[in-house]
């Protein structure tokens, strides 16, 4: 199972913390959803050795500096650190722009919605893996775009964060809108993702605690558990898909295209 978390400089802690503490849980891997947050495989960072991720490595000058290295976090924590990106945008168009940006260089491509007008264009871009808090600010999520998502193969995300750091009415209206969307999703068959959608270590929550909001909004608990799954399910597909042997699902490149 997989979370999906925000990372300094967009979050508030290292991705290093978010990695010990998602390891902790028992997670097998962190999709990291902020832009600048991992270096390209293959850096020379490594992790600091205070075993708790924080510490990070020293820098020119003697200054600390967080570890961004997905194989250093690999090998310090056994935890996948997954490089994404989540988008952001004013409008369509400028999401459009970011995602043709990405597409290529991020194995995890995520539009913020919230917006009916970015909702409905991340639905439709087979480009887009995730629609992510499709309900925030007042968004709405309905059938038509339940079926776009379904069948340009988008996943929306259900973020539980309010539900589990918001407090009275803010609450109230957070399970509320989870339980419309889980309705919307499971009678459209959409494909989904579940995420706690941490900003620091300390909103990081095991997966239990997650099938505990799951089932106050009427998730059964291996739906939640498949929410989680599903994150690293599109980690796979994704570098699967960049990878030099691909060609299209079901084809890969063997030795008579290379000597061709």
């Amino acid at each position: 199972m997989y979370e999906a978390v925000h990372a300094h400089p967009d979050g508030e802690a290292t991705v290093a913390r978010h990695a010990a503490t998602a390891a902790r849980h028992g997670y097998d891997g962190i999709v990291v959803r902020t832009r600048d947050a991992l270096e390209p495989t293959g850096g020379d960072l490594s992790v600091g050795a205070d075993g708790d991720g924080g510490a990070g490595s020293v820098a020119a000058g003697g200054e600390e500096s967080p570890v961004r290295d997905p194989d250093a976090l690999r090998e310090e924590f056994g935890i996948d650190a997954v490089d994404a990106v989540e988008i952001d945008a004013d409008d369509p168009t400028s999401a459009s722009g970011a995602v043709g940006n990405y597409r290529s260089d991020r194995t995890v491509v995520c539009v913020v919605g919230g917006d009916d007008a970015l909702n409905r264009f991340a639905v439709e871009q087979s480009r887009v893996d995730v629609l992510v808090r499709p309900m925030v600010d007042g968004g709405d999520f309905n059938h038509v775009l339940a079926k776009a998502a379904r069948d340009n193969g988008v996943r929306v995300e259900f973020d539980f964060g309010p539900a589990l750091r918001a407090t009275g009415g803010k609450r109230v209206r957070a399970l509320s809108d989870l339980r419309k969307l889980r309705e919307i999703v499971d009678h459209y068959d959409a494909p989904y993702v579940v995420s706690a959608n941490a900003r620091s270590h300390l909103q990081l929550r095991a997966p239990r605690e997650l099938v505990a909001v799951g089932e106050a909004i009427g998730f059964d608990a291996e739906a939640v558990r498949e929410g989680l799954r599903a994150w690293g399910d599109l980690v796979e597909r994704n570098r699967e898909r960049r990878s030099e042997g691909f060609i299209e699902p079901g084809v890969r490149r063997g030795r008579y295209e290379e000597d061709g």
